[in-house]
């Protein structure tokens, strides 16, 4: 899969979002409202991970 060039969305005062594309959704087995993690690993570069309970 090639670069996806995607908008940050504006939803409220304190929230944003980023649409994923579908094949990334299927690829990754993930459903909806399904529990994700996002880690920041600093100069702009965020990992998005299957949330794990501890």
């Amino acid at each position: 899969m090639g670069k996806i060039i995607r908008k940050l969305n504006k939803n409220s005062q304190y929230s944003y979002s980023i649409n994923i594309p579908k094949e990334l959704i299927d690829k990754y087995g993930w459903k909806a409202k399904q529990k994700l993690t996002i880690e920041d690993k600093s100069r702009g570069i965020l990992v998005i991970k299957d949330w794990r309970r501890k």
